[in-house]
């Protein structure tokens, strides 16, 4: 074979590795009643819209029985259908079944290979100060929970390192022209639950499970970082004390941490006792997506456990009244590394 072939072949190789890409399209409307902040509103996924594309050894499943190069919201929702082989605790709420998410809040705190969210309620005491209430969000397999999350299983033959590729973004969906800032306060976590060989069976790799919450890999991106609306601003100073500019990039923040009542949330780096745990994302990106690949996890050979989450941050400075009525859509793309 020629140089310039193998060079070509090379070439073709890496456009291939490429292509794996998860478009996660979770329309996201509020409706009436009830969000983080002033007003109370919430949230519905309006849409699921799934696909996983991959290549040249890299394979993706939803029940580590069948898999594929390419996964569609089809099979995503169809891991909800009784009798299915994979019994597991997707929480796909979608507004198709009058169901809807709300604003919830994380400290990364891990327990029984999940990640603790906690509901919030924000009233405002005597003197006008907004204090804040919460309540653990319990996850539930099918359509009814405050935020989605769900299971996926990547199979290779040799330790490989991902990347989540430049590009991958979170932005208004697509066919939609209002804009009022909720995708800067949309989140992304992904646990690394563990991994099999690659001569265990499909429900060895279902039955993965860590151990130790410390065993468990997490990753966390914040999109649209550095945009923020001039009621964002308005209520950062409001609600945190804070001063953000509109092109401001808050490098970390204050997730929840435990239930608890009627909690001042001004200056909280210094008043949070042990409600709150402070969270610096490991990806941050501006708005128009990544402009670079970035680290995601090195799978090891065989299968791992991937579970995915995907909410509105409560904790951040955009997750504000004024932002109901936007449609947000989550787009991931993951790359094998060089």
């Amino acid at each position: 074979m020629s140089t310039k072939s193998k060079k070509n072949k090379n070439k073709k190789r890496r456009i291939l590795l490429a292509l794996l890409l998860i478009l996660f399209t979770g329309s996201i409307l509020t409706a009436s009643t009830y969000a983080w902040f002033t007003s109370n509103r919430t949230v519905r996924v309006e849409s699921i819209d799934v696909q996983v594309t991959t290549a040249n050894g890299l394979q993706v499943s939803t029940d580590a029985v069948n898999w594929k190069t390419i996964i569609s919201n089809a099979d995503l929702v169809a891991t909800l259908a009784d009798g299915f082989v994979y019994t597991n605790t997707n929480q796909l709420p979608l507004k198709s079944r009058s169901k809807t998410v709300k604003p919830v809040s994380t400290a990364k705190e891990i327990a029984n290979n999940k990640m603790k969210m906690y509901l919030g309620n924000l009233e405002y005491d005597g003197g006008g100060n907004p204090v804040l209430t919460t309540t653990q969000s319990v996850e539930r397999k099918g359509d009814e929970g405050d935020f989605v999350a769900f299971d996926l299983f990547f199979q290779v033959t040799s330790d490989t390192t991902v990347k989540l590729a430049t590009g991958s973004d979170v932005k208004v969906s697509t066919g939609t022209t209002s804009d009022k800032g909720l995708k800067s306060a949309a989140r992304v976590a992904w646990l690394n639950i563990g991994s099999v060989g690659v001569d265990a069976t499909p429900a060895q790799a279902r039955a993965i499970s860590a151990t130790q919450a410390s065993d468990i890999g997490v990753v966390l991106w914040e999109p649209n970082a550095n945009a923020h609306t001039t009621a964002a601003i308005n209520d950062a100073q409001s609600t945190y004390g804070l001063t953000v500019g509109a092109a401001t990039v808050v490098s970390s923040y204050w997730g929840v941490n435990e239930e608890f009542s009627a909690q001042s949330l001004r200056n909280l780096d210094t008043n949070h006792g042990t409600k709150f745990g402070e969270v610096t994302p490991s990806i941050q990106s501006n708005v128009g997506g990544l402009t670079q690949d970035e680290t995601w996890f090195t799978l090891s050979a065989g299968v791992t456990k991937i579970r995915f989450y995907l909410w509105i941050e409560g904790q951040d400075v955009d997750c504000e009244n004024n932002a109901s009525g936007d449609a947000i859509g989550y787009q991931m793309s993951f790359t094998i590394a060089d």
